[in-house]
């Protein structure tokens, strides 16, 4: 180190007399690598607040004996509670590390399965889902950690924020055999109980290990400075990150149309339910395929062209639902629309982490995951809406190319702002 930490410090003086622990705790070490193992176990156990309550609908409905949409309501607001926990989440972690919104998370996550199961109405069940599971809970293993994780990586940030980010769909696949198993063997407020427990223990280990800060970084390198430094893309910070929320907004928009209604569609073609699920998981699937190649890529030519990139090959794919609808065709498009929407999410912390200060990154991360997270449930709602008005799905397709289209707009403008800034600095 050129310039010795201040004496005055105790934490400075402290890693001045361990040089080993201080290179240790580098970008790009074996620690990183580690760390970037324990968030990925974070983020599966994380996502079983998203996924378990499509699993346990039936059984709450017959509990409290309620409408389907009335039970339906706790994962919509868990949802909008992940989008809006994410973001101040993020900002617990920028001012005060990892580690703390990770033990406010285990513990929320937890207590927020155990009173859930003991709710005494869906009032309280839906209240439990929200604030606890997904506004304190699930929250802290999304975005935040996805923008920890960017820190630690400068050669290869964006496979480490693919893998990280792929947690959420491999936390999607794990969780629901296993938790529909022992609804069969013991009931769903035994499994909350026991699947609360479980995350606590779990979560709270493992945030006792990530108590190590991430390296001081200059805010955004090179390609920052390129940009327009303390301007990104030329334009106040605020109107830049405006844009990428509305971007984030539009791709989901466009990305929930098949996500969320392929089941449906299915068995309005006669194709039935059970064949719109395998699509479903299908596409899931693929979907961490196409994370983990789009971070790979992204290492290669940048946030802002892998999102370009992913833009136009989702549009691509949402366009060829409306030509084809054979069972056969269907698999084959589900599967591509997969591969190629997988990276778009993850290109945003990507892009944030280049043009913004690192200091910010929980904040500015959690904001543009919360759009993204705004866009999927007004996507499913809208699609659902437009089906309802037009009596079939072909206009909710076209709606979502729509969307698409303005996602890929507002990209390629960041682009082209971003080359006209470097070359006025070259």
């Amino acid at each position: 180190m050129d310039t010795p930490p201040s004496s005055s410090s105790p934490a400075a003086s402290s890693r001045t007399s361990h040089p080993a622990h201080v290179d240790r705790h580098q970008v790009d070490s074996s620690y990183a690598v580690m760390r970037l193992c324990i968030t990925l176990v974070l983020m599966i156990v994380g996502a079983s607040g998203m996924y378990v309550m499509a699993v346990v609908l039936p059984a709450v409905q017959a509990h409290f004996q309620v409408d389907r949409g009335l039970a339906s309501m706790p994962y919509t607001v868990t949802m909008l509670g992940v989008g809006v926990g994410g973001m101040l989440m993020g900002r617990m972690a920028d001012r005060s590390g990892i580690t703390r919104p990770l033990l406010l998370g285990g513990a929320c996550l937890g207590g927020g399965f155990i009173a859930a199961a003991l709710a005494p109405n869906i009032w309280f069940f839906m209240a439990a889902h929200c604030i606890l599971i997904g506004l304190l809970g699930t929250a802290c293993t999304f975005s935040p950690l996805v923008a920890d994780t960017s820190m630690w990586f400068r050669k290869r940030r964006g496979i480490a924020v693919a893998v990280c980010a792929s947690g959420n769909y491999l936390g999607g696949a794990i969780w629901p055999p296993i938790v529909q198993h022992f609804v069969d063997s013991v009931g769903w407020q035994q499994t909350y109980i026991g699947l609360g427990i479980i995350c606590a223990v779990v979560m709270c280990t493992l945030a006792l290990l990530m108590r190590a800060r991430p390296p001081v970084q200059e805010s955004g390198a090179s390609t920052a400075r390129a940009a327009g430094g303390a301007r990104p893309f030329g334009l106040a910070p605020g109107s830049a990150q405006l844009l990428l929320c509305v971007a984030g907004v539009a791709c989901c928009v466009a990305m929930a149309m098949p996500q969320v209604h392929i089941v449906a569609y299915c068995g309005d073609l006669g194709y039935g339910p059970a064949r719109g699920a395998q699509m479903l998981s299908l596409m899931l699937a693929c979907g961490v395929v196409s994370r983990l190649v789009s971070g790979a890529i992204c290492d290669r030519i940048g946030g802002l062209r892998t999102l370009l990139l992913g833009s136009m090959l989702q549009g691509l794919s949402l366009l060829l639902f409306l030509p084809f609808d054979s069972l056969a065709s269907l698999y084959v498009i589900s599967a591509l629309f997969g591969l190629f929407q997988g990276g778009i999410v993850p290109s945003y912390a990507i892009i944030v982490r280049e043009y913004f200060p690192a200091a910010e990154t929980g904040q500015r991360v959690g904001a543009a995951i919360m759009a993204t997270m705004f866009g999927m449930a007004l996507g499913g709602w809208m699609s659902g809406k437009i089906f309802d008005l037009t009596g079939a799905y072909h206009a909710a397709f076209a709606n979502g190319i729509g969307w698409n289209l303005l996602n890929f707009a507002i990209a390629a403008l960041l682009l082209m702002r971003a080359r006209s800034m470097h070359l006025r600095a070259a």
